[in-house]
């Protein structure tokens, strides 16, 4: 059975992005380390699960990166993979999802997604798209989290995992700290 496994970027102080949705603190320990992360993660699958915000800004960036002069082969074969592979976006207020291979769901069938689980394939990533990561934990559909944990207090923004309906108990089966001093905790459920 393939598994849904979300991989979410966090500060010290558990925020995902700054009061206004900054992110420039990811950039800042981006290295060969955490782009050979980045590779392994997106290559172990063939699915791609987003919501709305995180699937504007891919869509948005990525279809255009092999064709930019700018930017390294290894990221022109990372976009090549990232718009290849299959993508579902969920969101009730996109008119439309065009990015290549992308569909669109309005909203998360757990019947759906564990039929989605049942085919046969490699893993479903979820890469940022926190409130659809708070979803699927709420319906207990994911597998396992990678949690990214960047050496920065960022003193205010958006929580990970907040609204959580449940207790989930969890347990470590690996952890990775990278030279740049992103540790990456590797979680699954009990």
């Amino acid at each position: 059975m393939r598994k849904i496994i979300s991989t979410m970027w966090v500060t010290l102080d558990g925020f995902i992005c700054g009061p206004n949705g900054e992110m420039d603190w990811v950039a800042e320990c981006f290295d060969e380390a955490m782009g050979k992360y980045q590779g392994e993660f997106l290559f172990a699958a063939d699915t791609l699960l987003l919501g709305r915000v995180t699937y504007q800004s891919f869509a948005g960036s990525w279809p255009h990166v092999p064709d930019n002069p700018n930017v390294s082969e290894d990221e022109k074969e990372y976009a090549r993979r990232l718009n290849a592979m299959q993508k579902i976006v969920f969101s009730r207020t996109l008119e439309s999802a065009d990015w290549n291979n992308t569909r669109l769901l309005r909203e998360i069938d757990p019947t759906e997604i564990e039929r989605l689980k049942s085919e046969p394939g490699r893993n479903i990533n979820i890469s940022g798209s926190p409130g659809l990561v708070q979803s699927l934990a709420n319906l207990g559909l994911i597998d396992e989290y990678q949690v990214l944990v960047y050496p920065l207090i960022l003193g205010d923004g958006k929580p990970f995992l907040q609204n959580i309906k449940d207790r989930v108990r969890l347990k470590l089966v690996d952890s990775k700290t990278l030279p740049s001093g992103v540790m990456i905790l590797y979680y699954q459920p009990k």
